[in-house]
């Protein structure tokens, strides 16, 4: 028998906003979303403003409009590690191993971190605090720059308001707003993000973004290598671009 308490078209509604917002390429004004949606404007800010309290949603009150926040990012992480991105990944990290001669791994966005799912640790290296199931602050990694590039400016800026949002490892790295543009502005530029010792001083990473058929960031691939290596970003940026695209193929052929 049906429920037709109060709470259930409310559920409805919210459900529908929260899709409705995973689908736009940034931001939406609560009138908009009101109109598209066929939901009394009233109702749309007043779940909003219930959706703004446990983290679902952002407001950016300058633009006057509405975004996904990080709780439904930890939603979108949860989901992408029960998917086949870390099943159908572990032959490519392997084999990225193997062709760069260094360690290797796979990671997935989670609110303001990135989460390891995959590591391939290459022989004779040390091992890394990338390991499986670890967590680290994006904007200081490879995996988590490559992933933010490819996000909505407006999504990157609800993320990193301030700069309360930026923790530090190293003393090295991006801790306000306007250097985060900037590193975000070098990745699309490159076509694959960096680090260098931001993460563990005396190491280096070359991260690229794995994106769905909409562009949106799933996971991203990346290689370490000790600082004293003859490695270096340009030459190693190619094979992690070859393996993230092989991956971004295999997911889309599911």
């Amino acid at each position: 028998m049906p429920d037709n308490s109060p709470q259930v078209p409310a559920a409805d509604q919210t459900l529908r906003i929260l899709a409705y917002l995973a689908r736009q390429p940034g931001p939406v004004a609560a009138a908009t979303m009101a109109a598209s949606l066929g939901i009394p404007r009233s109702s749309v800010y007043h779940l909003l403003g219930s959706m703004q309290q446990h983290g679902f949603v952002v407001h950016l009150p300058e633009d006057r409009r509405w975004g996904l926040g990080t709780a439904a990012f930890e939603l979108a992480g949860g989901y992408s590690r029960q998917q086949p991105i870390a099943r159908l990944g572990r032959t490519l990290i392997a084999a990225l191993a193997d062709r760069s001669g260094e360690s290797a791994h796979l990671a997935v966005m989670t609110g303001r971190d990135v989460l390891y799912v995959v590591e391939e640790r290459a022989p004779r290296r040390p091992a890394l605090v990338t390991d499986v199931g670890v967590r680290l602050p994006a904007h200081l990694t490879a995996t988590g720059r490559a992933m933010l590039a490819a996000l909505p400016r407006e999504q990157v800026r609800a993320l990193y308001p301030d700069a309360s949002a930026f923790a530090d490892r190293t003393g090295r790295g991006p801790n306000r707003p306007s250097d985060l543009r900037e590193v975000l502005r070098q990745v699309r530029a490159d076509g694959f993000a960096s680090e260098d010792g931001e993460v563990t001083l005396g190491l280096r990473s070359v991260g690229v973004a794995v994106r769905d058929h909409t562009g949106w960031p799933l996971a991203a691939l990346a290689v370490t290598w000790p600082e004293e290596s003859a490695q270096d970003a340009a030459s190693m940026a190619p094979l992690i671009q070859a393996a993230a695209g092989e991956l971004q193929r295999r997911l889309r052929r599911r």
